[in-house]
């Protein structure tokens, strides 16, 4: 069995200082310009709960006789150039 090994070289750590200092300095502007960071969580719509549940409501949706309206709007406009 081999020993275990790294590759990174003095190179490579003083990228990750530079880009690491980079960002720290990109964040102080941005601090400086009145912003702040926010972190948010999302769906994951590349899950396949998220297909399944999302086809779900979808049908749900579909049948309901007030939502007959919107839906053909929405198909109306789908096609649509962004020109028309």
């Amino acid at each position: 069995m081999l020993p275990w090994h790294t590759t990174i070289g003095k190179t490579d750590m003083a990228s990750h200082t530079s880009g690491h200092k980079k960002m720290q300095d990109y964040r102080r502007r941005l601090r400086a310009a009145g912003l702040r960071p926010v972190q948010i969580w999302v769906p994951d719509t590349r899950s396949e709960h998220f297909v399944k549940e999302a086809r779900r409501q979808s049908i749900l949706v579909s049948r309901h006789e007030s939502e007959q309206e919107t839906l053909e709007f929405i198909e109306s406009i789908a096609d649509m150039a962004p020109d028309q």
